[in-house]
């Protein structure tokens, strides 16, 4: 299995891709944005048909589009965090924008057809080119290395987003740089998973690490291990029982996982599990309370 190029192209995208999904859909969860993600997922689809009724290259439009709409969107929010009402009137309107480009698209395009828009809403990790998925690692790693940089005081806004202000954190900027992020790791993400399901690497795992502790920063790695482990096995699975299609593997362990995760949280409460004594059982805002670093 691993002598196959095609193989190797989708493990060094797919890892990295997962590790900056865990991060940034952690936050996603911790900040009750979850609709958002969902929102960006159809703007993904929208940016990519758009570049190719434009006749230009796909990812032009997934990143340019995507990020472009996940900035806008929080620039209309409170302090960098938009509301149901912004993100439904974004979801529905692009959506719809999606389908006009497809039809351009399939219309006047020489050679064009319903494949690409296939291929764009449920991805194509198998057909990554080598450098093509150097590429995506590459910008993957680059967005976890900033995730991983701003924590603390991404954290600290998450939280309790007054206090942070009030301690000189720089809480819209925070928003605005997060949606910025969402938008690159939803981009990115289209190509392994598809936007229709992206939303699933995104919110599964970070759940999942949600339910397993409540230390920020613990949550925070765990959730991007479970999000890489479902890729490696579901990447796996996928080879093992072809023609089933990698996204539908990847995220079937992914909710396989949150499942457990939330499974495992059930039987623990009604154990009456303790509270343990490193504060695991404690709460998110009294671990970043106690030392919120990097602020003020």
């Amino acid at each position: 299995m691993f002598a196959q190029p095609f193989i190797q192209h989708a493990y060094l995208a797919g890892t990295a891709i997962g590790v900056a999904a865990g991060l940034v859909g952690y936050f996603l969860v911790l900040r009750a944005q979850v609709f958002t993600a969902d929102a960006l997922s159809h703007v993904a689809f929208t940016g990519a048909l758009a570049a190719l009724a434009a006749g230009l290259d796909a990812r032009l439009g997934l990143f340019v589009v995507t990020v472009a709409v996940a900035v806008g969107m929080g620039a209309l929010g409170r302090r960098g965090r938009p509301d149901d009402v912004v993100i439904g009137g974004v979801f529905a309107w692009l959506l719809g924008l999606g389908v006009f480009f497809l039809t351009i698209y399939t219309s006047t395009r020489s050679g064009g057809n319903g494949s690409a828009g296939v291929s764009v809403l449920f991805g194509s990790v198998f057909g990554l080119s080598g450098g093509r998925a150097a590429v995506t690692a590459i910008i993957a790693v680059a967005v976890s290395l900033i995730v991983v940089a701003i924590a603390r005081p991404l954290l600290f806004a998450s939280l309790d987003e007054t206090v942070a202000a009030a301690r000189g954190v720089p809480v819209r900027l925070l928003g605005l740089g997060f949606l910025a992020l969402v938008g690159v790791t939803a981009a990115e993400a289209t190509q392994v998973v598809g936007a229709l399901l992206i939303l699933g690497l995104l919110a599964a795992p970070a759940g999942a690490a949600a339910r397993l502790t409540t230390r920020p920063l613990r949550a925070l790695g765990l959730s991007a291990a479970i999000a890489v482990a479902s890729v490696w096995l579901g990447i796996w699975a996928s080879y093992a029982l072809s023609p089933a299609p990698p996204s539908f593997t990847i995220l079937a362990v992914a909710t396989l996982a949150y499942a457990g995760a939330a499974t495992y949280d059930r039987l623990r409460r009604r154990a009456g599990a303790p509270v343990r004594p490193d504060g695991a059982g404690g709460s998110p805002v009294r671990a970043v309370a106690e030392k919120p670093a990097g602020v003020g």
